[in-house]
């Protein structure tokens, strides 16, 4: 007789980058979780050049999907998505490493709260430090200026004596949400490409009458803070920095209507013009420039990438 499968509770999601060393402890975390019989674990990675694929094949339960190239994170996280199995998605950042409890707790709190589409765990430094992973949702009045400011503006730290804060913007750091939700969006917005893909999401939330819950008691230990950044080429600087000023773009137009979006996009060039006339790091500069004017983003066809 054929064995039949056991559907998982929980795809857990984690879109990886030449973050090799990362990886292997965010997937080591994972493998530890209690209930990991109810957890699926998809790695999409986006044409790692580290060995970050390697790694993966150290854990044997794991679904590689291996891309040829990074074409960004919206594209790789839809395409795990597509190939996941479970009702609830848990979006996770290799640098993030879960604790035994956190995937399985998020779970039952999300399976009991009827009117929340998605939950997160507090993301906590190694010495229990809250990171902010909260942030304001941009409306009408600020997406330009956080278009040009090329992060989200923080929102403050709720009280972590509650049992759940219902927040309007979380960060994908570690994220549950309802896969159905997902579904039907026809999944994240495909004109997105590396950046904005958590507003997008929380926006949606917010429009269906729907929360997003903190757990400040459920946590996950965040390393980002951990490694410094490398200093990128210029022409990858550029690519970044023009990917979220379109991201921005593309979300004022869904949003806010289309003069919106070209309103962002247009004032993202004359800022990048701007940046010429200083007559420093010209070669970001100038990439920056041709990028917007292009709409250029992350989309495989990068060498730089």
């Amino acid at each position: 007789m054929e064995e039949t499968q056991t559907v998982p509770q929980v795809s857990v999601l984690i879109v990886s980058y030449n973050c090799a060393d990362a990886l292997r402890r965010c997937l080591q975390a994972v493998e530890a979780s209690e209930d990991r019989e109810k957890i699926e674990v998809i790695v999409i990675d986006s044409g790692s050049v580290d060995g970050s694929a390697e790694v993966v094949r150290e854990f044997p339960q794991v679904v590689l999907l291996t891309l040829p190239r990074n074409f960004g994170f919206v594209q790789a996280l839809n395409i795990g998505m597509r190939t996941a199995k479970a009702e609830l998605y848990f979006y996770l950042n290799p640098r993030v490493e879960v604790l035994p409890r956190t995937i399985p707790d998020l779970a039952a709190r999300l399976t009991e709260q009827t009117d929340a589409v998605a939950v997160c765990p507090l993301l906590v430094t190694p010495d229990g430090r809250p990171v902010p992973e909260l942030y304001q949702l941009p409306d009408a009045s600020t997406v330009a200026a956080v278009a040009r400011a090329g992060a989200f503006v923080p929102a403050a730290i709720p009280d972590l004596e509650q049992e759940n804060v219902a927040v309007p913007f979380a960060g994908l750091g570690a994220y549950m949400v309802r896969s159905y939700f997902l579904k039907g969006l026809r999944y994240i917005d495909k004109r997105y490409a590396q950046s904005w893909a958590d507003a997008e999401l929380a926006i949606q939330i917010r429009r269906a009458n729907r929360k997003i819950l903190l757990y400040p008691k459920i946590r996950a230990i965040s390393r980002r803070e951990e490694e410094p950044e490398r200093p990128a080429p210029p022409a990858v600087r550029a690519l970044l920095a023009s990917d979220w000023a379109l991201g921005a773009a593309v979300y004022a137009s869904k949003h806010f209507g289309f003069l919106a979006g070209v309103k962002v996009r247009l004032f993202a060039i004359l800022h990048a013009l701007a940046g010429l006339l200083t007559f420093s790091d010209l070669q970001f500069r100038f990439s920056r420039f041709f990028n917007l004017l292009s709409g250029q983003k992350i989309d495989g066809t990068q060498r730089a990438m």
